[in-house]
């Protein structure tokens, strides 16, 4: 993954606010994503978020001047789909990202022809930026593996095989959802360790993950593994990721075979896809903590320890209702870096899920699992920043909270900064906790 032209931190564009050096979306980042006209009724698009605009990828590719090989690329993405591109492999996803580089930085001779292609962002709806295949849920923050760990076993937090197998479950793809979109608190069975019967009630310790989702780019075919080496060819990009729990069901349910209601009810996602190509300033070497054995060699490669992780900064903000009743903004509950979160790579997740011959699909989600920090107050989730709702978080508002209430708004953020190079970030990906529904009778 080198660096080229569209990484070059001086580059400005002709769309003004994408040179605030705020933004998220300056033209050395070019995210993918799925819109539509937030008053109209016609059907998704694909867009490119460039500032505080969406370039309509369709409208570009009828008004833009392009050469037989990028119009044929953005012909693909005319029915509203990114599945074309990303079954591609990286050769047409660099070739387009150059293609809109060049035609959106400052003095691009498509200007007069791509100006009308533009739309506001707060004028479109946004939705998942793909129609989401499978979706497997990794247990890769090893902090947060370790913190929740001594939570049930202080004495042996993690268990033998996890330094070893890349932990991971197979979820829902049903209920993952777009950022934006209410999340209706779950119903399911929990049980006190006083009690002698479960109860059937709204779960009461609603809990958010601070993940990032990778999106499976080209597939495999059944049967046929994926090195390692050739794993970041068949990623398409990475989003922010929320993969919302409700820790009282999960804790009577999960025994023996793993998370079940607990997890399927929503999973939210950012709406924008950031490349591995706009990534390619902010890798980072693989660090693991100390005393920790290597990986078996079809999990190990030189590129991998040395690039193998993305330096992404991560964030969760929540705003009550009364917080937000009263104009006052969110409260940053925590902040943690990926690569230091991490304890396997995008590219170990995908070559260990194939390696057994599982064919993935263009589409297909892998989300991270929870990437909390070292410290207490870097932990993705109230699990552990309220050592499992014993300690309640004080707001600055003076509401308390040790699980999240209905009316709560939790967003997460990221972004990546590093000199040399120009800052990017992926949006935000939010949700607000509505009222679970009556229970059955």
């Amino acid at each position: 993954m080198t660096l080229d032209s569209t990484h070059d931190p001086d580059l400005r564009s002709w769309v003004a606010s994408a040179n605030d050096p705020a933004t998220d979306f300056p033209i050395q980042n070019l995210p993918f994503g799925r819109f539509r006209r937030a008053d109209a009724l016609d059907g998704w698009r694909i867009g490119v978020a460039i500032g505080d605009q969406v370039l309509d990828l369709r409208a570009a590719q009828e008004c833009g001047r392009w050469t037989a090989d990028v119009a044929a690329v953005l012909e693909g993405l005319a029915g509203g789909e990114l599945k074309s591109l990303m079954a591609g492999g990286p050769k047409p996803r660099r070739l387009l990202r150059s293609a809109l580089s060049e035609a959106l930085c400052d003095g691009s001779q498509q200007r007069g022809a791509l100006q009308p292609c533009l739309l506001p962002q707060t004028a479109v709806a946004l939705a998942l930026p793909c129609a989401i295949g499978d979706y497997t849920d990794f247990y890769a923050g090893i902090h947060h593996a370790t913190a929740v760990g001594k939570l049930f076993r202080p004495d042996n937090p993690l268990l033998p095989n996890y330094e070893w197998v890349p932990i991971g479950y197979h979820g829902r793809s049903s209920s993952i959802v777009a950022s934006g979109q209410a999340v209706r608190r779950p119903l399911g069975q929990t049980k006190s360790p006083a009690a002698t019967t479960p109860v059937f009630a709204p779960s009461q310790r609603l809990d958010y993950e601070l993940e990032l989702g990778f999106l499976v780019g080209a597939g495999n075919a059944l049967g046929d593994p994926v090195a390692l080496d050739a794993a970041e060819d068949h990623l398409f990009g990475v989003t922010l990721f929320n993969d919302w729990s409700a820790r009282d069901i999960q804790a009577w349910e999960y025994q023996p075979l793993g998370p079940f209601l607990s997890k399927n009810f929503a999973s939210t996602m950012s709406p924008w896809v950031v490349t591995l190509e706009a990534l390619a300033p902010f890798r980072a070497p693989l660090s693991r903590p100390a005393g920790h054995p290597d990986p078996l060699p079809y999990l190990d490669s030189p590129h991998n320890r040395q690039r193998g992780a993305f330096d992404i900064q991560l964030e969760a903000w929540l705003q009550t209702a009364a917080m937000r009743a009263a104009g006052e903004p969110p409260h940053r509950m925590s902040s943690s870096s990926a690569a230091e979160a991490a304890f396997w790579t995008a590219a170990q997740l995908l070559a260990h899920h194939t390696c057994g011959g599982c064919n993935l699909q263009p589409g297909d989600l892998l989300g991270s699992g929870t990437l909390s920090g070292l410290r207490p107050e870097q932990a993705g989730s109230l699990l552990e920043l309220t050592s499992g709702g014993k300690e309640p978080i004080r707001l600055p508002n003076g509401e308390q909270r040790t699980f999240l209430a209905d009316g709560d708004t939790l967003s997460l953020r990221g972004w990546c900064e590093r000199p040399g190079s120009r800052r990017i970030g992926f949006g935000e990906c939010s949700g607000t906790i509505v009222a679970a529904p009556s229970p059955a009778r």
